[in-house]
């Protein structure tokens, strides 16, 4: 029967080789059997796969890596010092030796399959992992970690365990499982005194095993100090012999206990070493346990507020006894409670799109449910939850009272809180979880007959936790999204016109601010017209200054011409008038070129004209005239 099923398997195996050869020679696309996956693909599946080192697998393995090293750490030294140990179970010792051997081999492939950063990318290529792992000093510690030391047993006997020792060197994967776990667990401070105390215990195991080997070397039961004689009944037995040394090993670290004095050399030096490593303990027992309370009380102190300071400030001032127990029972409410209040110093130290995150995993479904936020925009929401500020309210204590100018908005995230009257005792209304108030107050809507002033009294009933979103804050988140703004303005409008609380004004703000800026723009263009006459203006009074300087210089001339002036170094009366003469032509050519100059001016003023008639006429007209009485100059100065 095997033999029938084997054939067909053979000629499928037989059948798909011959298909991938005529693929390979001809090029051609061959359909896959549909009757099993195929093995193409398996192979290049296989031959792509990376391990990322920040996923879930990679995390799980270094888990599973902990077991085999904790146990060579554990059993070597064991079987080495304990030879009843080992023989007495050497088939298990066997089995969990070379089960450790493959899951170190498996840890090398995984290794060569691990990806790598580089420049804030995961490398992928199967090649470049293979060469950097083969080159780095990991991979010959890895190797030496699984040199066939075994063979070893032929020579010195399955007893001499002390030839695994090379399994050690994978201890420092031991360290980084350790560092993973530290990282991902809740309770780091939990984990690392578990971590010390597994440290300590691993080191009194293996100082337990030396003792009751240096008691054989010396001999069991020849003073007081080494194991007692195990020819005794009593200490016979593994189980005692190993206990007996466990304790009298803890006895010596934790300095606790009177420890019979050495007789010879050897136990005196093993026993001066052990002080030394006693001492390193205590201090590291002190150190962790002393770091991990001042943790405590750093977080505490992060979480809530600083107790301590505020009693002191309370008795300097002499506060009421009154006062103070209510605020007594506030802080023992937060701390019981766990109320975290400096939500935002927390997160203070994680980048901004985390903190988003996190605020809009914890805020976003309790702002959501606020009428005037709902169908805005998510990225307006995402920015607001950050904004959000968690508040206790004691019971009794009044949350806002009636008259009182609205700074800011609540949200009642647990409690119940009571809509009172002026009285106090009256009740108007019941608000709980999920509800929310002075939504109004912090949206300054115009015609608000309120004026943005509370319009009831609401005070907890117990102790009430509210997130609160002021009015400064809003505004800045406003001012990005103009959209929105005029959105929530709008429906803020609707619930006031509901309530009866909108002036008829209020109604038409829309339309009283879109004249506001039909006004604002005419300002602007009447602006900008004025402007450019004021620039006209200027240029024309530079114009006629040019002008009037050159006819003094023509009149100083006609003046030198008319009444002469004395020679000077020598020159005749003839080259005086020669040269008041083509002074003259220099300066009827200025007058020219000044009266194109003008008519220029007057074209331009003339289509200036048709933009804007009032006010220029006049300008225009004068400007004319002048040009008219310019050009009659100068035809008298060259008939002259």
């Amino acid at each position: 029967m095997n033999g029938g099923s084997a054939d067909p398997a053979s000629a499928w195996l037989r059948w798909r080789q011959r298909s991938k050869v005529a693929h390979e020679a001809d090029g051609g696309v061959h359909c896959q059997d549909r009757d099993g996956p195929d093995p193409r693909t398996s192979t290049t599946t296989w031959r792509s796969w990376v391990v990322d080192p920040a996923e879930h697998f990679y995390y799980v393995w270094l888990q599973l890596m902990i077991l085999p090293v904790v146990y060579n750490w554990v059993v070597i030294i064991l079987r080495t010092c304990f030879p009843s140990i080992a023989l007495g179970y050497l088939a298990v010792w066997l089995t969990l030796d070379y089960a450790s051997d493959l899951m170190y081999a498996a840890d090398m492939i995984i290794a060569v399959r691990s990806g790598y950063l580089e420049q804030g990318i995961l490398i992928k290529d199967t090649g470049r992992l293979k060469s950097r792992y083969l080159h780095s000093r990991r991979f010959f510690r890895d190797l030496a970690s699984l040199l066939p030391t075994d063979l070893f047993y032929l020579v010195f006997g399955t007893q001499a365990t002390t030839v695994r020792i090379n399994r050690l060197l994978r201890t420092p994967r031991l360290s980084e499982a350790l560092d993973r776990m530290e990282t991902r667990t809740s309770y780091p401070n939990t984990f690392r005194i578990t971590k010390l105390m597994s440290y300590i215990f691993v080191l009194i195991h293996w100082n337990a095993c030396l003792y009751f080997a240096l008691s054989n070397y010396i001999g069991f039961g020849s003073d007081g100090w080494v194991y007692p004689n195990i020819s005794n009944p009593v200490f016979e037995s593994t189980r005692r012999q190993y206990f007996y040394c466990f304790w009298f090993s803890a006895q010596i670290f934790t300095t606790v206990g009177d420890t019979p004095l050495p007789s010879h050399e050897e136990a005196f030096l093993f026993m001066i070493a052990d002080l030394l490593i006693a001492v390193l303990v205590f201090a590291s027992i002190v150190g962790n346990v002393g770091n991990v309370i001042t943790s405590l009380r750093d977080r505490d102190n992060v979480f809530f507020p600083n107790h301590e300071l505020v009693k002191a400030y309370l008795r300097s001032h002499y506060i009421s006894k009154e006062l103070r127990q209510r605020i007594d029972n506030w802080y023992q409410h937060l701390h019981i409670n766990k109320k975290i209040m400096r939500e935002n110093e927390i997160l203070q130290q994680l980048p901004v799109h985390l903190r988003t995150k996190i605020a809009v995993s914890v805020h976003l479904p309790t702002l959501s449910k606020v009428t005037i936020f709902q169908k805005c925009e998510k990225s307006l929401l995402e920015e607001l939850v950050l904004k959000l500020m968690p508040q206790v309210f004691s019971p009794g204590e009044y949350v806002c009272r009636k008259g009182d100018v609205g700074h800011e908005m609540y949200i009642i995230k647990e409690g119940k809180l009571a809509v009172v009257a002026d009285d106090g005792v009256t009740e108007f209304a019941v608000l709980s979880a999920g509800n929310f108030f002075g939504e109004i107050s912090i949206l300054n809507i115009k015609g608000n007959k309120s004026g943005n002033r509370r319009t009831a009294n609401i005070r907890s009933i117990g102790y009430s936790d509210l997130f609160s979103l002021s009015k400064e804050d809003l505004t800045d988140v406003l001012s990005e999204y103009p959209a929105a703004k005029r959105h929530l303005e709008e429906k803020g409008r609707q619930i006031l016109t509901k309530m009866g609380m909108l002036e008829d004004g209020g109604a038409t703000e829309g339309g009283g601010a879109q004249k506001v800026e039909t006004k604002i723009g005419r300002l602007e263009s009447i602006l900008d017209a004025l402007q450019t006459k004021l620039a006209r203006l200027m240029a024309e009074a530079e114009s006629s200054n040019r002008k009037m300087e050159a006819r003094v210089a023509l009149l100083e001339l006609e003046l030198e011409d008319r009444y002469g002036r004395p020679a000077e170094g020598g020159a005749t009366e003839g080259d005086h008038h020669g040269d008041a003469q083509q002074r003259g032509e220099g300066v009827g050519e200025e007058a020219v070129s000044e009266r194109e100059e003008v008519e220029g001016e007057e074209d331009e003023r003339q289509v200036g004209g048709e933009l804007d008639k009032e006010g220029d006429g006049e300008s225009t007209k004068s400007t004319k005239d002048y040009a008219e009485t310019v050009m009659m100059d100068d035809e008298n100065n060259q008939t002259i």
